[in-house]
């Protein structure tokens, strides 16, 4: 074999390197555009050789496009598995560069190969170390990242300094890979995790400036303490990432929304605020923010509502009509989102809709035409939506939906004419069709019975029948007549089984019953079903009480063969069974109660129907696999595998001598002492739904007297000043007490300076509520904000009116306060300071 002189250029690229694309350079014919299918040709033998040369050129080649082919064909090998740990020493030098394209891929290439070369792997340390201190923040967090991904036990002495500097970068991508980086050594070195004290850390970077670095330590907390159901919540905690709960991702968001059903509200308002601080969630376009909202709502009404043997008010709400003002307040965005998403989607979601509609059943009817099957809908989503159609049916839909499920019987999917069937049958076995609604279904069974060429949609019939006679004998007279007919041609074991008990009930009148029954005994040994076998020998027992004449005979066939029957054994046992006991009987009527008895099943609801212990255990789990599985998390997931679920705090912390969660939990609560559900504005633009119950009921809880609005955070400055948290004044009273006091004698307070304008009037309204100061009228014009609010001191205290007009001003943003105090003490220094008190207030209300 003769090889080109040295001098001789190789065909393709450099060192015989076959150029990208195809022969000449040409784009690999049916190649993807934007992507160079050649990396991943097969090798050739002797081209990692010739890699390693072009990397000992590496340093020298200027061109920076011929640099990153280089490296991206290092990859491409290390991704068709061929070893190219031989050129790490060679990798090791190219890391010195500024291109963050080849850093990355260079990072990429020392992770693959640390776990099967760490004495290979050791060598990058320095260089990683070094670049974590690097002056660009994706050097520092790419090298970090790939410092951490290491995961060998001898690199945690080199980990943890980096590291804990990563926590204090200036840079949000630097400290949220950093936090992701503590996860790895928790697993890596549980010890070495304890020792630094990242827990405490975690916690207290819970209150870092950017979301995603909050998103990260929430997700790594719930890790790290999965055996204790997840990260320690409080008050403090929970409530300082509701109030930011806007600044997050919709990634951050959910993070959020699963910590919710884990909390246990202090009291009934901070239940109602936290839900209506949520609303907004509703109206997003995430399918599982929404779905976790829900979940979040739920969660609370059961924590807040009133269960059988609470002591509380009688016009405190129940869990269960809670529940479902909750179904109903998230109706209108679930179907919605039904309608408008992928198919895998909508299956999900209509898994949860079927899961609501049992918890609440009969919100869901009016949008009963939403869950009619299209005809461009996959499979399972037409087999979900027969489902829940059933549930949906009153008196006033049942009509529509039994037409719409008729029209569905014969179509070409079998499962699908089936449940079409089952379902239809479910309208009449619960009776929530209304008056005539159960015959009229009776009268399409037993049309299809008739069915002849679509033997599914007959058999199901026959046991949707069979069903209806047990739970209601008034309509034998309606579908007696075609059974004899039907029993000739219906093959199907549950089908025929079904037809020969429902002519042993209806045999009294059908003429033709004990000669229809005596042809199947006669063709005994022909079936090979124990089923009809069983269903023959019961249904000719009792037609034999009816009519013994004419069955006695064949009754003592049947019962021979049957005792003979060894194929079996229940068979077997109920046929001597009923021998004995007929002939041993001086009184066929003794053995007629007996038997009677035994068959008499009648009930308003079949044992297999009754699933509430399996419903309540997956309202626990409501947006998890659960609910798709129908099925408990120990039936799918390993013992050890299952978080346990546990709601904190077990005292609040609102009580007195809270007992000590978490020290990490509780420093960071030490430092968010003042946090409350309506923060600062200015800082945190709280959406306008912050408003307290007394004034808002964003879900339509329709109570009776406003709910007290929760007490301003104690201070020394506002000790004295004691103001009603319920207070109600008509705008007649407003003008009438306003006009008493002279304009000369008001206090005016001119450009308190503002942070930033308020984002709406609905926001400052709800803070000042917060803070038992009310409006009765607010506006918007187009360079300022008017309110006019008031207040009024307890009367133990005097009963003082303070009546206040307030403007904020848009550009600059200021905020200009006339008060008139009416009424309470006459000593005008006293009267003064309250005033003095109140302004106060107003400013630590608004963050002024």
């Amino acid at each position: 074999m003769s090889y080109p002189p040295n001098n001789m250029p190789m065909p393709g690229g450099p060192s015989g390197m076959p150029a990208p694309g195809g022969p000449g350079g040409m784009p690999a014919p049916g190649g993807q555009p934007g992507r160079d299918d050649s990396y991943f040709t097969e090798s050739r033998k002797g081209e990692v050789n010739e890699l390693r040369q072009l990397l000992r050129t590496f340093g020298t080649e200027r061109d920076k496009q011929k640099k990153r082919d280089i490296m991206k064909k290092v990859i491409a090998y290390m991704t068709l598995g061929i070893d190219v740990s031989r050129l790490f020493t060679e990798m090791m030098l190219a890391i010195e560069t500024r291109d963050l394209v080849i850093k990355k891929m260079v990072y990429l290439f020392l992770c693959n190969y640390a776990d099967t070369h760490p004495d290979l792997a050791q060598m990058c340390t320095n260089t990683l170390v070094k670049d974590c201190g690097n002056e660009d923040p994706m050097v520092r967090g790419l090298a970090l990242r790939s410092l951490c991904s290491l995961r060998l036990p001898q690199m945690i002495e080199y980990t943890s300094e980096p590291l804990r500097r990563s926590l204090q970068d200036g840079h949000a991508y630097v400290r949220k890979t950093g936090v992701m980086g503590i996860l790895k050594m928790y697993h890596l070195n549980k010890e070495e995790f304890d020792r630094a004290a990242f827990n405490d850390i975690l916690y207290e970077m819970l209150r870092d400036p950017d979301p995603s670095v909050v998103t990260n330590c929430i997700f790594v907390l719930n890790e790290i303490q999965q055996e204790s159901g997840g990260m320690a919540l409080n008050r403090a905690v929970m409530l300082h990432l509701l109030n930011r709960i806007h600044e997050f991702s919709e990634f951050g968001i959910l993070a959020v929304l699963d910590l919710i059903p884990r909390y246990i509200p202090a009291n009934d308002e901070e239940g109602f605020q936290i839900m209506n601080l949520l609303d907004p969630v509703l109206k997003t376009a995430n399918a599982g923010a929404v779905v976790a909202t829900i979940r979040a709502f739920l969660s609370i009404a059961t924590a807040i509502g009133k269960r059988p043997g609470d002591n509380r008010d009688e016009d405190c709400p129940s869990v269960d009509d809670l529940s479902k003002q909750v179904v109903e307040r998230i109706k209108a965005p679930l179907v919605t989102l039904i309608a408008s998403g992928s198919s895998e989607l909508s299956y999900v979601l209509l898994k949860y809709a079927d899961q609501l509609i049992d918890l609440c059943p009969g919100i869901f009817d009016d949008e009963y035409r939403q869950f009619y099957v299209k005809y461009s809908d996959p499979t399972h989503i037409k087999h979900s939506k027969i489902r829940i159609l059933a549930k949906l049916a009153n008196a006033n839909t049942a009509p529509d939906i039994v037409a719409e499920l008729g029209e569905l019987v014969t179509d070409a999917d079998e499962t699908l004419g089936r449940i079409a069937v089952r379902s239809m049958a479910n309208i009449a076995l619960n009776d929530s069709g209304g008056e005539g609604a159960v015959e009229s279904i009776c009268r399409r069974l037993v049309d299809m019975l008739d069915l002849q060429g679509i033997s599914h949609v007959t058999s199901e019939a026959a046991t949707a029948l069979a069903a209806l006679v047990m739970r209601n004998e008034s309509i034998k007279p309606v579908i007696s007549a075609p059974l004899p007919r039907a029993l000739k041609y219906i093959n199907e074991p549950t089908g025929k089984a079904s037809i020969i008990f429902l002519l042993g009930e209806c045999g009294a009148d059908i003429t033709e019953a004990p000669y229809a029954l005596e042809r199947v005994i006669d063709s005994y040994d022909n079936i090979a079903d124990a089923s009809v076998k069983t269903a023959l020998l019961a249904a000719t027992v009792n037609l034999f009480f009816t009519r013994p004449p004419e069955v006695q005979q064949m009754l003592g066939r049947l019962l021979k063969k049957a005792t003979e029957d060894m194929s079996s054994q229940d068979l077997h046992d109920r046929a001597l069974f009923y021998y004995r006991l007929l002939r041993s009987s001086p009184d066929p009527t003794i053995a007629k109660s007996i038997i009677s008895k035994s068959m008499a099943v009648k009930a308003s609801q079949f044992a297999e129907d009754d699933d509430f212990e399996l419903r309540a255990a997956l309202m626990d789990e409501f947006n998890t696999l659960c609910t798709v599985y129908r099925c408990k998390p120990e039936n799918f997931i390993d013992e050890e595998n299952i978080v346990p679920f546990v709601k904190l705090p077990t005292e609040h912390p609102l009580a007195a001598a809270a007992p000590v969660v978490d020290p990490g939990v509780n420093a960071i609560s030490d430092q968010m002492n003042g946090a409350s559900l309506v923060d600062d504005y200015g800082t945190t633009a709280a959406p306008p739904h912050l408003a307290s119950s007394a004034e808002v009921d964003l879900l339509g809880f329709g109570f009776d007297d406003p709910a007290p609005a929760p007490a301003p955070p104690a201070s020394n400055s506002l000790q004295s000043l004691s103001l009603k948290t319920s207070l109600s004044l008509s705008g007649e009273d407003y003008q009438s007490k306003w006009g008493s006091i002279p304009d000369s004698e008001a206090i005016v307070i001119s450009r308190l300076p503002m942070g930033s304008a308020p984002p709406s009037t609905e926001v400052v309204e709800g803070a000042l509520s917060a803070f038992s100061v009310f409006t009765i009228a607010s506006g918007e014009l187009p360079t300022e904000f008017k309110f006019f609010l008031y207040a009024q001191e307890e009367e133990s205290l005097g009963g003082c009116y303070f009546l206040v007009q307030a403007v904020a001003l848009k550009h600059p943003s200021s905020l200009n306060l006339t008060i008139k105090p009416v009424g309470g003490d006459a000593d005008p220094n006293k009267r003064k300071e309250k005033v003095d008190q109140l302004i106060e207030l107003i400013k630590s209300a608004l963050g002024l």
